[in-house]
């Protein structure tokens, strides 16, 4: 069965809301490295529109700097799926939306053959932690306190504690520290 990744970059206070956050070039290679692992990403609607159509745009103009070039040439290659009832049509080719139910899909997609599933964003993610479907989880903390915003797990609810299992660190030059966390 493929393993599930939950991936995201949040502050030392949990918030997980992009715009608190400054993902330099250390973090787009290691999100990268992550893209070549795998060959699905799977989203709900509001973290796939921030992902496209910024990172299909960049990756056909080569406009940003060469990690982040690299993190977008990476992304569109990738397949995803998107989780949705509102959104109408996807933008990238290699988008398919799913209206269905999310635990039956995701069982579905992880018993097909193929290389590791990543998950991001917050709400599809804690969905899958709830149903307990998440294998892996990957948190690259930025050194900074937003103070405000979503927070990462809030309102998860879980029917019991979730043991995970350290399983590898990174400590960039900015300050930020990726872990890796294995469900045990």
């Amino acid at each position: 069965m493929r393993n599930l990744i939950f991936a995201i970059n949040i502050t030392l206070d949990g918030c997980c809301d992009h715009t608190k956050q400054i993902a330099d070039n250390e973090t787009h290679e290691y999100f990268t490295q992550l893209m070549r692992e795998v060959d699905l990403q799977v989203f709900g609607r509001k973290t796939y529109e921030l992902m496209v159509p910024y990172w299909p745009e960049v990756a056909k103009n080569q406009s940003e700097t060469k990690a982040e070039n690299e993190f977008a040439k990476a992304f569109v290659s990738t397949k995803k799926v998107v989780f949705s009832r509102s959104l109408d049509s996807a933008e990238d080719r290699n988008t398919r939306i799913v209206r269905g139910n999310l635990r039956e899909e995701i069982l579905k997609v992880k018993r097909e053959p193929g290389k590791s599933i990543v998950v991001g964003g917050v709400s599809i993610p804690s969905q899958l932690i709830e149903l307990g479907l998440v294998d892996e989880y990957r948190f690259v903390i930025g050194p900074i306190i937003a103070g405000e915003g979503r927070r990462l797990l809030d309102g998860v609810s879980l029917p019991e504690k979730l043991q995970l299992k350290l399983v590898e660190s990174k400590i960039f030059k900015s300050g930020c520290v990726a872990l890796r966390y294995l469900k045990q």
